[in-house]
């Protein structure tokens, strides 16, 4: 079983580090959290619902105010040993560090804002996975407002940062995502999921606190690479697709319309259509099954959500399928209710849910049966929901 520090622990590295980097106490500490989503996948962007829940992995930010220069907040991010000072508005980003475009896109959109924090030194260090579709950068993006608002004294509504954070990604970073995974870094709830319509911004809870039931996210170490042309691609076939049916957005489609239209369409635009149609219903199925502990109906619901991003979206790989398809082989028996793909897509990790008591039966053959079959080494780790960002006294 991966493991990883608490949330405590994280805190006192991070503190730590910037002691040692600065040769001063931090001043402000703030975390945010990784997410996986437990079903609705590419239905973001279509004005879909999905159902995503924070992990107890994080970004965590320790920052002081720095001495000897006006402005500009200097980073330095532990994994890859960087050091990087951002200076919103005066730099351009191709001239910046890959990861530290994240957190300038957030403090540029402050700026334009009016929102100015002086001259900062941070540190960054993180537990959530990089290229698994844990959403390490909107967990960055995040952070890093949070930070803001601790140094500003100007706190943002989780809604308006959640936004602030995609646009961050959308037009600095150049990923046309949907809201999903800032808003679950913003604004996720400990103990629970979170069904939100993209459309309007609402949230559902949905009770994830039966200890009888883990969260077990098994990351495939393939790397997934979403900036590529296969994210927009398929947005644009959905934004396709919707013209096609006559309506604003896939979410206003409805599996009846879709096969009346099919002749006139091409096959994999229909297919499209049919994952994100069929996948908004499954998400309102999904929670709804969970709310009342039916774990037997929520795997199943996960695992034909696993066969439509396989086949009509055409968003997974082998060795996702294979991990997805050894959980399907354990089955109830041996502890599993059900698994899929959860991210992206392309590469990544799996969701499955897992009776607690057999976790470590579970993890065990599913990790020794996906190096079997595909001469790769998976990790994986147990997660609760956890809560959203936050500072930290």
């Amino acid at each position: 079983m991966d493991t990883a520090p608490s949330l405590d622990q994280l805190v006192l590295q991070a503190r730590e580090l910037f002691r040692e980097q600065y040769g001063a106490d931090a001043r402000w500490t703030v975390a945010a959290p990784g997410r996986v989503n437990l079903i609705g996948e590419h239905t973001d962007y279509n004005d879909g619902y999905v159902c995503p829940m924070a992990i107890e992995r994080y970004v965590v930010i320790a920052a002081g105010r720095a001495e000897g220069r006006d402005a500009g907040v200097r980073f330095f991010t532990a994994l890859s040993q960087e050091e990087t000072t951002l200076r919103p508005g005066e730099q351009e980003t191709i001239d910046l560090p890959k990861w530290a475009v994240y957190p300038y896109g957030v403090l540029d959109l402050l700026r334009k804002r009016g929102m100015m924090l002086g001259a900062i030194d941070a540190v960054v260090v993180s537990t959530v996975p990089l290229g698994g579709g844990l959403s390490s950068s909107a967990a960055l993006e995040v952070a890093t407002a949070t930070l803001a608002e601790a140094v500003s004294g100007q706190p943002l509504d989780g809604r308006d940062k959640a936004r602030l954070c995609q646009m961050a990604e959308n037009h600095y970073v150049g990923m046309p995502c949907g809201i999903m995974d800032q808003f679950s870094s913003a604004l996720c709830s400990a103990g629970e999921a979170m069904r939100l319509d993209c459309r309007s911004l609402e949230i559902h809870p949905v009770p994830l606190a039966d200890p009888a039931v883990s969260v077990l996210v098994t990351n495939s170490n393939v790397k997934h690479e979403l900036t590529g042309s296969e994210y927009p691609t398929r947005r644009k076939q959905c934004e396709q697709a919707a013209t096609a049916l006559g309506v604003p957005m896939l979410r206003d489609a409805t599996i009846e319309l879709l096969e009346a239209k099919r002749d006139s369409m091409e096959d994999v635009i229909y297919r499209r259509a049919r994952h994100i149609i069929g996948e908004n219903q499954r998400v309102i199925d999904f929670s709804a099954a969970a709310a009342v502990g039916d774990w037997a109906k929520a795997g199943e619901l996960m695992y034909a959500s696993h066969a439509a991003m396989r086949d009509d979206f055409e968003i997974s790989c082998p060795e996702i399928d294979a991990l997805v398809e050894i959980a399907r082989g354990i089955g109830p028996a041996g502890g599993v209710y059900g698994s899929r793909m959860t991210g992206g897509g392309f590469g990544g990790c799996t969701v499955t849910l897992v009776e607690t008591a057999k976790v470590d039966a579970v993890v065990k053959r599913l990790l020794d049966e996906y190096r079997q079959q595909t001469g790769a080494e998976g990790a994986a780790f147990v997660t609760r929901p956890a809560g959203g960002a936050h500072a930290i006294k």
